[in-house]
C-alpha cells in the first residue's frame, strides 16, 4: 500500500450482502487497482465480511447493525486515521458503478463534496409518484442551502476531500435519511462546498428494494420531517485546516 494521501479509500458499507459484495470490490479494483477498499461490515450474519476479504477488501466489521450511517462514519474515521485525502462511498449492492469512482472523484478539484447525482441528463433512473416529489422538494431545498443546483441530495454515491471527511467524522448521523440529507445540512453549514456530476445508476445485483404507493407515501412525509430536524441545526464552521473554529 502506497502513501495514504495520495490514495482514496473506497467505503463500502454492507449489510447481508454476501451475494453482491464480492463482485462489488472486484469490480472497483478492477476500474482502478490503485484504489483502497474498504468493506464497512454492519452487523452481517451471511458471511459479507468472507467474501469482501476475499475479494481482496480490507474489512472493517462491526459487532451489531448501525445502518449506513454508522458503518459511514466508521468508514471516514479510518480514512481520517490514516491520512486519506479523499474518500467515497460505493454501495455493495451494485447500483453504484465503479467505473463512474473517478468522474465522481473529479467533482473535488472544485468541491468539498461531490454527488454522483441520478437525474442529470445520464442513464435512465426515474422514480414516480409521492417519492419522486419527495426527492424534488429535497433537492430544492438543498440547493439553497448549498448555494448550488443539487438535483439528488438523497444519493449515496459521494465523494469527500479532507474537509469532509474530517466533517463527517465529527458529525454523520445515523438517523432516517442522516447518512444524506442530514449529514449534506451539517456540511453546508460547517461551511463546506458541494458539487454534483452526473452518473448512470444501475439495477441491483440481489434482491429488491422496498416499492409500492404506501412506502413512497411513507417516504414523501418521512423526508420532510428528517429535513425539518436538519435544517434546525447548526454545525460549527471548520477551518481550512480541519479544525473546527470551537476548538482552535
Amino acid at each position: 500500500m502506497g502513501h495514504p494521501v495520495d490514495r482514496v479509500l473506497v467505503i463500502v458499507p454492507a449489510w447481508n450482502e454476501r451475494h453482491s459484495v464480492g463482485v462489488t470490490v472486484r469490480e472497483i479494483l478492477a476500474a482502478d487497482p490503485g484504489f483502497d477498499v474498504a468493506v464497512v461490515d454492519d452487523g452481517s450474519t451471511d458471511g459479507t465480511a468472507d467474501a469482501a476479504r476475499a475479494a481482496g477488501a480490507i474489512v472493517l466489521t462491526l459487532p451489531f447493525n448501525l445502518g449506513v450511517g454508522g458503518a459511514m462514519r466508521t468508514g471516514f474515521t479510518y480514512a481520517q486515521r490514516f491520512g486519506y485525502a479523499r474518500a467515497i462511498q460505493v454501495d455493495a449492492d451494485g447500483q453504484h458503478n465503479p467505473a463512474d469512482i473517478h468522474r465522481v472523484l473529479a467533482g473535488l478539484d472544485s468541491a468539498d463534496i461531490s454527488i454522483g447525482a441520478r437525474f442529470s441528463d445520464v442513464g435512465d433512473y426515474t422514480v414516480r409518484g409521492p417519492r419522486r416529489w419527495a426527492m424534488v422538494f429535497l433537492a430544492g431545498v438543498l440547493s439553497r442551502v448549498a448555494k448550488t443546483r443539487l438535483t439528488d441530495v438523497t444519493s449515496g454515491f459521494r465523494a469527500a476531500g479532507r474537509r469532509a471527511i474530517e466533517q463527517y467524522v465529527r458529525y454523520y448521523p445515523a438517523e432516517y435519511l442522516g447518512d444524506t440529507v442530514d449529514s449534506l445540512v451539517a456540511a453546508c453549514h460547517a461551511g463546506l462546498t458541494v458539487t454534483q456530476v452526473p452518473v448512470a445508476m444501475r439495477p441491483r445485483s440481489h434482491g429488491t428494494p422496498s416499492q409500492g404507493p404506501f412506502g413512497s407515501t411513507a417516504y414523501l412525509l418521512r423526508s420532510v420531517f428528517a429535513l425539518s430536524l436538519a435544517l434546525m441545526r447548526r454545525a460549527r464552521p471548520i477551518r481550512s485546516d480541519g479544525v473546527t473554529e470551537a476548538s482552535a
